[in-house]
């Protein structure tokens, strides 16, 4: 058989921890010296297999990858006892603080029509991104998985290194933005506690989480994932039952905020212009609760139970998530809240802004404004928790890559890798920010610094999988776990959509009452910081090289041998409702 043949084809394993360093270092030497080729398979199980060094461990079951990817952000399933319970879960999607909190700027800004088209354009470039990596993942899932180790083993060194460091700088941002919503959330109460207190038990309980071991990580996202699913189907309802008049008032709201105020609105000027200028603003906006979502289904391909198996199944399963929850979501909002509503984004404190609590108070319920306002808090908590475990595993992936420190291949005995953990941790110092700004202002800073990153890392996703999929097709690679019908068309859209929503994340700044150099600087300087790490590493450190490896040359076999190894067999399933599951896979 072709899979068992490539197999048969993986290098030796070290015989002695002294043997291994010498050949690691030999590796090295020579990879950095060969002009014109691929990384060598030696180089690659010196540094991914790396004896020296604990490694990460596949911790996480199947519900906990899902969830994790999405709520908080994914890890996937196995069979238990409630395991009915954790099915429906697992077919819920992403969902944090950029859905429940940014969504009401953006229906402000664009009005419920734009906001609903451009959720499901948004969706559909995500959707050819989870795609296209998940046939790379699902392919060879080994230890660091992530976006950059492929860009580094299938691409070109310094595609993983460029990659690398901009996941490991952007996720920590992310990480302040989710508690700077936190932040914005608490505000909602007036409570007269300082906010710097608030940060401060933010910041434990993320960091706390992120060093324990990654089963215990995973249980903990995949109960909070679990709460915000939970709620997020409680305001779906709670908005179809508005909609037919079923609240306090008995208010029959149907479409009536389509009309009055009106579908979309105007920005930055009158007439067909200003809907123009409305729709692209909306559709940047729109891109921000899916940023870096699609990658932690790959970051979990390395600490996963059966990955080549699961990770198919989790990427499936994505398309009902962004379906159901996103495009779900821009719908109710625009039912239950007037777009020009002032408390969306004047007035109002943090949770205020959010449409669903706007919605909410202005149908007349008491209390569940500040129920909402909770499970928002436990959606910014689970969010950060998340972005902190990935920005710490990218710093992983390029020590093994080489392209970091091998200071931070370290992990403990339960495979945490801690000196990551604790480097990526630096980042929550700058949620202090929020004690001397305004949190809106730090809100939008962060929301523009990493809409920029996102698109930046989604072209380069795409990139990789094309390369992949080039020499697959030299090699003649064809039991891939996982294909799209797709691909490859769908990676090229993403491609061109992407790259013009960078190019016009910051277009509002260019106007004269909008000028702001903090916030020409947030949107658009993410692209020269990118470019510089890329060309830096290619003029210092990787001169000569190509601009991507040769197909023939890509290594797609060493570490299978490992995967395959680990792989178990697909459950059994006897009852009729367990089989019906398989129409979601």
């Amino acid at each position: 058989m072709a899979g068992i043949d490539r197999v048969s084809n993986s290098p030796p394993l070290y015989e002695s921890k002294s043997h291994q360093i010498l050949e690691k270092e030999t590796a090295v030497h020579d990879d950095m010296h060969r002009k014109g080729s691929a990384v060598t398979p030696e180089l690659l199980a010196g540094e991914i297999f790396d004896e020296r060094f604990e490694k990460t461990q596949r911790g996480l079951k199947s519900r906990h990858a899902q969830m994790i990817a999405l709520g908080g952000k994914k890890r996937l399933c196995e069979r238990m006892a409630c395991e009915a319970v954790t099915l429906t879960i697992r077919l819920l999607g992403t969902i944090g603080t950029g859905l429940f909190v940014g969504s009401g700027q953006t229906l402000a800004r664009g009005g419920p029509a734009f906001i609903l088209g451009c959720y499901i354009f948004i969706a559909f470039l995500v959707y050819c991104v989870v795609t296209a990596i998940t046939e790379v993942a699902a392919y060879l899932p080994t230890p660091g998985s992530s976006m950059n180790l492929y860009g580094y083993r299938y691409c070109s060194r310094t595609m993983g290194f460029a990659l690398g460091w901009l996941y490991f700088y952007s996720l920590g941002i992310l990480i302040l933005y989710e508690i700077t919503a936190a932040g914005l959330v608490i505000g909602y109460w007036n409570a007269p506690v300082n906010i710097a207190v608030w940060i401060t038990i933010m910041i434990i309980v993320i960091v706390g989480l992120n060093t324990l071991p990654v089963a215990f990580y995973g249980e903990t996202e995949f109960w909070f994932a679990s709460v915000k699913v939970f709620m997020m189907l409680g305001l779906l309802i709670l908005s179809f039952i508005l909609f037919w008049g079923g609240g306090p008032s008995h208010d029959r709201l149907g479409f009536r905020y389509w009309k009055n105020p009106g579908a979309a609105n105007t920005y930055l000027a009158e007439g067909n212009l200003g809907r123009f200028l409305a729709l692209l603003s909306t559709l940047v906006l729109s891109a921000f609760p899916f940023t870096f979502a699609p990658e932690l289904l790959v970051v979990t391909g390395g600490e996963m139970q059966s990955p080549r198996r699961n990770l198919p199944i989790a990427a499936r399963r994505y398309f009902y998530r962004l379906v159901f929850f996103y495009i779900g979501c821009t719908l109710a909002i625009g039912v239950i809240c007037q777009s020009n509503d002032k408390a969306l984004t004047h007035g109002g404190a943090g949770a205020g802004s959010s449409a669903f609590v706007v919605g909410i108070k202005n149908a007349g319920i008491p209390v569940l404004d500040s129920i909402i306002n909770a499970g928002i808090i436990i959606s910014a908590w689970s969010s950060g928790n998340s972005f902190l475990y990935i920005s710490s595993r990218s710093l992983y992936s390029l020590a093994l890559s080489g392209s970091a420190p091998s200071f931070f291949k370290a992990c403990t005995k339960k495979g945490v890798p801690y000196r990551a953990v604790a480097c990526s941790s630096i980042f929550t110092a700058l949620a202090y920010l929020n004690c001397g700004t305004s949190g809106s202002v730090v809100f939008n800073w962060f929301v523009n610094l990493t809409n920029t990153s996102g698109f930046i890392s989604w072209i380069c996703c795409c990139i990789v999988y094309l390369r992949f999929r080039k020499a697959c097709i030299a090699q003649n690679v064809t039991d891939l776990p996982f294909k799209s019908w797709m691909q490859p068309w769908g990676s090229w859209c993403a491609i061109v959509g992407f790259t013009f929503l960078s190019l016009i994340n910051g277009f509002n700044v260019f106007w004269p009452q909008n000028w702001s150099a903090s916030s020409f600087l947030t949107a658009y300087v993410g692209i020269p910081i990118f470019l510089a790490i890329y060309f830096g590493y290619m003029l210092f450190y990787a001169r000569g090289d190509p601009w991507f490896h040769d197909p023939m040359e890509v290594d797609l076999h060493t570490g299978m041998d490992e995967v395959l190894a680990e792989e178990t067999p697909r459950p059994v399933y006897d009852k009729w409702y367990e089989k019906a599951r398989i129409v979601f896979e």
